[in-house]
């Protein structure tokens, strides 16, 4: 049997843990019902399900459970809370913020709405990939509605401040959205004490199931208004009709409550892998990490190497181990990373970047092979290049 490469792209996607997948299982047979039949035990067991799930995700981030509403994942959370807002909210202003850095399910929405009339100012990055705190604060208007900043970056891992970025923005009256796929189940988050509005949340970044995700929607203090992007049913307090897919929300759900149980030790225990293949890596001359050393997600760590070919790494890695040179969305894309653009890389060195994106189920044996393979190559690369 051919031995498959170690599996070092979580930021891309996990596998389900089976504990995940046990909790969902039922649903799909047993406890088959739709939640919205509230006529017979069937339909009231997938609602208690679909409540019980609402409930976790909600304490998960301090929300109420009302607060929270399901959707196809991230992308489509994102979509219903940008769009949602500008159309809800035309009276208020036509101004949105956005960040460079920002997954495209966040920048093509920002797009979308420029057609339609709405104007997007899109920040920059420090050279470490945080905004500064200052520069978002000369472009907020009186006509701004929305800042969009996400948690923590998918090629890069960065973690934004949150907290600060809040309270910034309800000084000013301005609604605050978040895309927290990256950050659920890995970073503590309160929407609270961040004073968030709006975050998006996805399930298979977090050993759940593809498919599902979650938009959290203040309901005061103040109260987030959207305008429902799918139509047909009323569902999830009007805002996103649909049937709900049952036994991914339960899995969805476990998902989260296993990662915040685990999230201690778990972020210590990526933090020494992280930092144990950096070490090794960093031994070789013109290797640069990409982000913020520290104020980074624990199993992220994306590269650049000086001097090679970038899809000749990636190549020469993939006997041993699957990584990604960015985001799995923009994958099949030729183009240079606009994150690592965004940071002040050249083309050439942000085509020679690597992201592992380390996860629960990786051992210091499987790193120590990693960092072992791609030295090897690299040094072979320089030398073919030399030649």
């Amino acid at each position: 049997m051919v031995q498959r490469p170690i599996y070092l792209d979580c930021q891309a996607t996990t596998p389900v843990d089976e504990r995940v997948l046990t909790a969902m299982l039922p649903y799909f047979t047993e406890h088959f019902g739709n939640a919205a039949s509230a006529s017979h035990l069937y339909g009231w067991e997938a609602a208690a399900a679909v409540q019980q799930a609402r409930e976790t995700l909600a304490e998960a981030i301090g929300a109420a459970p009302e607060e929270m509403i399901f959707t196809s994942g991230a992308t489509e959370a994102n979509n219903l809370a940008i769009k949602g807002v500008a159309e809800a909210n035309l009276h208020k202003g036509r101004h949105i913020v956005a960040v460079i850095t920002e997954h495209s399910a966040v920048l093509d929405p920002c797009r979308y709405l420029q057609t339609l009339g709405f104007d997007v100012t899109i920040l920059p990055v420090k050279p470490d990939g945080l905004l500064a705190l200052d520069t978002l604060t000369q472009a907020l208007r009186p006509d701004t509605l929305l800042v969009s900043v996400m948690a923590a970056n998918n090629e890069i891992g960065v973690l934004q401040p949150l907290a600060a970025i809040g309270a910034l923005c309800h000084e000013r009256q301005i609604l605050f959205h978040t895309d927290a796929a990256q950050a659920i189940g890995k970073i503590p988050l309160d929407v609270a004490a961040m004073q968030i509005d709006l975050m998006s949340l996805t399930a298979h970044k977090v050993y759940g199931p593809k498919g599902v995700g979650a938009l959290y929607v203040r309901r005061r203090n103040p109260r987030a208004q959207l305008a429902p992007q799918l139509h047909g049913g009323g569902h999830e307090r009007g805002l996103r009709s649909g049937t709900l897919y049952v036994p991914q929300i339960v899995g969805m759900a476990k998902a989260v409550e296993l990662a915040i149980a685990e999230m201690p030790q778990e972020t210590e225990r990526l933090t020494h892998l992280r930092d144990q293949l950096w070490q090794q890596l960093s031994q070789v001359s013109d290797i640069y990490l990409n982000g913020h050393a520290t104020q980074r997600l624990a199993g992220n760590l994306n590269i650049s190497v000086a001097g090679i070919n970038g899809q000749a790494l990636l190549l020469g890695l993939q006997p041993v181990v699957a990584v990604s040179s960015g985001s799995a969305c923009s994958s099949t894309h030729t183009a240079p990373s606009h994150v690592l653009k965004a940071l002040g890389h050249t083309n050439e060195l942000a085509y020679a970047s690597i992201r592992f994106g380390l996860g629960r189920f990786n051992t210091k044996q499987e790193i120590d092979q990693v960092a072992e393979c791609a030295i090897a190559t690299i040094r072979s690369l320089r030398q073919v290049a030399k030649v």
